[in-house]
């Protein structure tokens, strides 16, 4: 038993250093710090702050398509066997008979520009609006993407610093058993306690340890998990602040949905969808309507029975023409009419999606601000209750010492105030979890980097 005892302190000496040696040297994040980290680094932002860059440059293509459209052209063509084509014999004094006739030259070239600019298009004039609606659009999922890593990068923040709590608990209580059990060795080297007393009392320090070697990796699971919020390499290595961040949550704050929505970029952004798709409707009525546009065409031609058209001598044949085109839209057999009606459905749908928002911001905000206050009145609870099984297990151990109580009621007192230790910790992750989560409910997560 001695040489278990000799193999366990051992075992405690490379275990118990292992956490404070995964922290860097570095200043340790605070949360604020890994959210503005988050914002900057994490592939999802970057990919909606993209997508909304993209949209700005759709915007100019649709401004493109009413600014002039110039074409340059030119063909050469080469005819080695001539058309024949067979006239008439009176044209050339052979009445009854047919001529074959070849028209054109070997050789045929022609070049020109054409221009063509729109007049009148309603089309044009609605998607004009619609691509600045999808740009309002993508600036509001990158405040989404934002919002959702905010809420990723502080859930595993919390986390991480409630297993860090965790840990100095195991290091209190095992220190405790260690003292314990210096004071039993010393009683069973005098004959005092017996083997079974000590072997209990080590029973609890290695069950210690192990739940510390679980807790180590969890640690580290969970740091990981903090990286990828916050698009970090996993490699890199950095630790957390020690102090619990204060969210600033009033904790019987009730509001009403419809004092918030207005925060909410979910509720925003179903409404700039609805909005875009009013502008659908729109633009499918708007073929109705004749549009108008100009065009111009300005080009010269050349024949050759020789490949000689750089010749100046030579005269190249010059060709002008300029217009207006107008399409008046008849009959397209009621194809608009029914897309007309689905764009309206379309409009719908996103309405009873708007109404859903509304009712789900409703429930959250009463169910966060319900689990803040039963959050709040577990923590104060549990507060007593460490207070109080820490003064049973001072008064237990006092009167171990004396030999007025058994071992086991000491080693269950010491259960009892570890596994109040542990209710305390996870009650307190709760209370900041539905802070987080109220925050959430209220559209202000960004308040949390500001």
């Amino acid at each position: 038993m001695k040489k278990k005892s000799l193999l366990l302190g051992l075992m405690l000496a490379f275990v118990s250093p292992a956490f404070s040696q995964s922290q860097p040297s570095t200043s340790p994040l605070t949360l604020e710090e890994s959210v503005k980290y988050a914002l900057q680094n994490n592939e999802a932002v970057k990919k909606a702050y993209l997508d909304e860059k993209s949209a700005a440059y759709r915007i100019k293509e649709v401004t493109g398509s009413g600014l002039p459209q110039l074409t340059g052209t030119g063909t050469l063509t080469m005819n080695p066997a001539l058309a024949t084509q067979l006239l008439p014999g009176e044209l050339a004094g052979a009445p009854g008979t047919m001529i074959p006739v070849q028209f054109g030259t070997k050789y045929v070239a022609s070049a020109g520009i054409s221009l063509q600019q729109l007049i009148f298009n309603k089309s044009f004039f609605v998607g004009l609006e619609a691509a600045k609606t999808t740009k309002d659009l993508y600036r509001l999922r990158t405040q989404m993407s934002e919002e959702e890593v905010i809420y990723n990068v502080s859930s595993a923040y919390l986390q991480l610093l409630q297993t860090k709590e965790q840990f100095n608990t195991i290091d209190a209580n095992f220190k405790r058993l260690e003292q314990l059990e210096k004071i039993v060795d010393l009683q069973y080297r005098n004959d005092i306690a017996t083997k079974v007393t000590l072997n209990r009392v080590t029973v609890n320090k290695t069950n210690l340890e192990n739940q510390r070697q679980t807790l180590e990796a969890n640690y580290l699971r969970q740091l990981n998990a903090l990286k990828f919020f916050m698009g970090m390499p996993v490699e890199q290595e950095i630790s957390i602040a020690e102090a619990t961040p204060n969210l600033n949550v009033a904790v019987l704050a009730k509001d009403d949905a419809s004092t918030v929505l207005h925060n909410r970029v979910d509720y925003q952004l179903l409404n700039k969808q609805k909005q875009l798709l009013s502008l659908n409707v729109k633009n499918f009525q708007a073929r109705y309507y004749p549009s108008l546009s100009g065009f111009g065409n300005v080009g010269a031609s050349a024949q050759r029975n020789e490949f000689n058209f750089l010749d100046t001598n030579q005269p190249w044949f010059n060709n002008v023409a300029i217009g207006l085109q107008l399409n008046v839209p008849i009959f397209d057999g009621f194809q608009r009419r029914n897309q007309v009606k689905q764009a309206r459905i379309e409009v719908e749908k996103v309405e009873q999606d708007i109404a859903q928002v509304t009712n789900a911001t409703n429930l959250a905000l009463e169910n966060a601000a319900t689990q803040m206050q039963s959050s709040l009145s577990a923590v104060q609870a549990q507060e007593r209750n460490v207070t109080l099984a820490q003064e049973v297990y001072r008064n237990t151990n006092e009167l171990y010492k004396e030999g007025l109580a058994p071992l086991t009621d000491l080693l269950d007192t010491e259960v009892s105030l570890r596994e109040a230790q542990t209710n305390l910790n996870n009650e307190r992750l709760k209370y900041q979890l539905s802070q987080l989560t109220y925050i959430q409910a209220k559209g202000e997560l960004k308040s949390l980097v500001q």
